[in-house]
């Protein structure tokens, strides 16, 4: 850390890849670091990762007399910051802070944030694509995968990090240069006690935020609008709906660019991604590397380019005619509601896993003008098959194998079968890619009907 952070005795509060990440910076900076989880070193699989580093360990739980004790504890964003633990050190007055706000205290460079309910990913990566084809010296992580505090390592240009709201609620002086939200929609409510405290923490991404500081907004979500409408960051909009704003906005089969007496258009028809949430994700992307100064038509050139992300709306194959579509990454209902919408063929939906607490009621138009039939997976089947009973022929199965074997059965050709789960993977996975791998996995081995597999 800088020498006003030094801290002697860190606590790293949970053993994740950000965790773990965490370890490894402050053992470099010569602090006496424990590495608290609730799980044993077994559950952790041994952590190998750490093998021969001065590590001391408090598993199994969490100890009140470390945690009061220390000068810093260091949060992994999987850890609510209503732990009991977390809050006795917070009331001894031990200082409480997310991997994004230790990593942003060590990085000198311009940050660029992205947040948002869905979209995020994508977007964070078409903006660290663009930054690179312009030849900056660019980091790109974050919630995306890479922890933040990796880029302390190396003296990098610029940041494009992806935020999500569990890290967002543990920053103190992060302060990005431009800082995007995408979109709001319901999502990690088994976390928040009401959908006002999630958007809440999403809102803090221009907590320190300042009037020469830039907040590039979707200009269509109104909840973003109403969220953001009091930021002390100037404003920058754009519209995948049409709306004239200061900022980008689609007329037709164009892109219209207009800020501060710049004029640019782009022709939407190069664009290689699919879907109404991709041309969203690549209008913010474009905006803010316009306002990074990044010459427009190599940027556009560059987002246009992109094939897309594992796991996010991604064409395994085409088999006997039916389409089949990872969308691991969909795990929420506003994300399948935007992939539903990109589909103009019928669909087979597979989806369920471990439900977050929220209302699946709102797939329930989408369900009964696109979908015919509804394979549900997981531990949230019997609550979806409750709350969308009567949309669609809906089959609950009890594993991803049945799942697949069950979509190919139901689907005719010309259909499509679409993972999409609208929740999140933990009650059968390691975590959503490995879901979409084993989806992708048993995809690949089907054989086509009438053909012996060998």
């Amino acid at each position: 850390m800088k020498k006003n952070d030094q801290h002697q005795r860190v606590i790293v509060m949970g053993a994740g890849q950000s965790g773990q990440a965490l370890v490894r910076f402050f053992v470099a900076r010569d602090a006496t670091v424990v590495l608290s989880d609730q799980r044993s070193l077994e559950q952790l699989g041994g952590l190998p990762a750490l093998a021969g580093l001065p590590v001391h360990y408090d598993l199994g739980g969490h100890d009140p007399a470390l945690f009061a004790d220390a000068d810093l504890i260091a949060v992994s964003p999987g850890v609510p910051l209503t732990n009991e633990a977390l809050q006795h050190a917070i009331h001894c007055g031990v200082p409480v802070w997310g991997e994004i706000e230790i990593a942003a205290r060590e990085i000198n460079a311009p940050i660029i944030a992205v947040t948002g309910t869905n979209g995020k990913s994508t977007t964070t990566s078409l903006i660290g694509e663009v930054m690179q084809a312009w030849g900056k010296d660019v980091f790109v992580g974050g919630n995306l995968g890479t922890p933040f505090v990796s880029a302390a390592l190396h003296p990098y240009q610029l940041a494009v990090v992806e935020l999500s709201s569990f890290q967002l609620e543990a920053i103190d002086t992060f302060h990005p240069q431009i800082a995007l939200l995408l979109n709001l929609s319901a999502d990690h409510l088994d976390r928040y006690p009401d959908l006002p405290s999630y958007f809440a923490a999403k809102r803090n991404i221009f907590k320190n935020m300042k009037t020469t500081d830039l907040a590039v907004l979707n200009a269509d979500d109104p909840a973003v609008a109403e969220l953001c409408s009091d930021i002390q960051a100037t404003k920058v909009w754009f519209s995948a709906a049409g709306k004239q704003v200061a900022g980008l906005t689609r007329q037709g089969h164009q892109l219209q660019w207009s800020w501060q007496g710049a004029q640019e258009v782009f022709a939407l028809s190069a664009l290689r991604l699919s879907g109404e949430h991709n041309v969203e994700n690549a209008m913010a992307a474009l905006t803010a590397a316009l306002l990074h100064g990044c010459p427009g038509d190599l940027a556009w050139r560059t987002i246009c380019d992109f094939g897309g992300l594992p796991h996010r709306m991604q064409l395994v194959r085409t088999l006997a005619g039916v389409k089949w579509y990872n969308d691991s990454k969909g795990t929420n209902v506003g994300s399948v509601m935007k992939s539903l919408a990109g589909l103009d063929r019928p669909v087979t939906l597979i989806a369920g896993g471990k439900d977050k607490g929220g209302d699946y009621a709102p797939l329930r138009p989408l369900l009964a003008e696109k979908v015919r039939h509804l394979i549900l997976i997981g531990e949230a089947r019997r609550k979806m098959n409750t709350e969308l009973a009567g949309c669609c022929d809906i089959h609950c199965v009890d594993s991803m194998a049945e799942a697949v074997a069950t979509a190919q059965r139901l689907t005719p050709e010309g259909g499509a079968v679409l993972l999409s789960p609208a929740c999140s993977s933990f009650d059968m996975f390691a975590g959503y890619e490995q879901r979409g791998t084993v989806f992708t996995e048993l995809v690949q081995a089907l054989s086509s009907p009438g053909e012996v597999s060998r």
